[in-house]
């Protein structure tokens, strides 16, 4: 296993596939999974020439299942480290919810020539909690649920996720795949508990408005307007307003794991972004 010590002694484990002279793109997973939630961009990506990587979050995957740390702030630090370590130049950062927030924190803090584009895809800033600033937001209630429901049955919230509205799967004439739902459950149980319920108020408490201004390189947001998870009027719709060169790609009807359900829509699209 492909793995780096970032300097707290977490160890973070990654995947680095394709020629190592081709430019790279790094891709940044969702709570609670891990790398392998991107097969689907990861093989087509190689396939396309680049040198495709993914990093399992610290606490996440086959990381160390960490105690501390488990906030945005590290895990920008976490990939800076590993950008660091394989001296990745150049690169397109793609990031999916919680993982786009881990982009946005990662392309502010990058250092010059590191990074040639960004992509949050059902990403979760500006930021999700409903506050004075925010108005739009979803209540505290609906973290402290996520948190309850994982501290007390992980295992069955993590199916009961998958199986509804992180794939639209609860929507009337969903093809529903037992193989994407127990993948999910899969990924999510490789991590560590602790690690995961911290990342819920990461994932939701984070305010990312200046981080989001700080970003020099175009970005493209890609959100789904049937986004049960990170409904796009408080994120998308705000964050692409905030970059100095944005973008915004809707689409009709997906999920928030339309990164997996319409990978034959969804990869060809930014394959596109990259190329322009």
């Amino acid at each position: 296993m492909a793995t780096i010590t970032v300097k707290d002694g977490t160890t973070i484990f990654y995947k680095d596939w394709g020629p190592k002279t081709a430019q790279p793109i790094v891709f940044h997973h969702g709570w609670p999974l891990s790398a392998d939630d991107w097969d689907a961009q990861m093989l087509y990506f190689l396939q396309q020439g680049f040198r495709v990587i993914a990093h399992d979050r610290r606490g996440h995957g086959r990381s160390t299942q960490t105690d501390t740390g488990n906030d945005m702030a590290t895990y920008a630090s976490d990939v800076l480290e590993l950008a660091e370590a394989l001296d990745l130049k150049n690169a397109v950062h793609i990031g999916h919810s919680t993982g786009g927030g881990e982009v946005a924190a990662y392309v502010a803090r990058s250092k010059p020539g590191r990074v040639a584009k960004a992509v949050l895809v059902g990403a979760i800033p500006p930021i999700m909690l409903k506050t004075a600033n925010n108005p739009g937001g979803l209540p505290i209630e609906v973290f402290d649920g996520f948190r309850a429901a994982l501290a007390a049955n992980r295992a069955q919230f993590y199916l009961d996720v998958p199986s509804g509205p992180f794939y639209g799967f609860n929507r009337p004439g969903a093809k529903v795949s037992q193989g994407v739902i127990q993948n999910w459950w899969r990924q999510g149980m490789i991590g560590g508990a602790k690690a995961q319920y911290d990342c819920i108020k990461a994932f939701s408490e984070t305010d990312q408005t200046e981080d989001l201004k700080k970003i020099q390189v175009p970005v493209l947001f890609m959100h789904g307007d049937d986004d049960q998870i990170v409904p796009i009027a408080d994120s998308a719709m705000l964050g692409v307003k905030l970059v100095k060169n944005g973008e915004l790609k809707v689409y009709k009807g997906f999920p928030h794991g339309m990164l997996t359900t319409h990978a034959d829509v969804l990869n060809p699209d930014l394959l596109a972004f990259i190329r322009k």
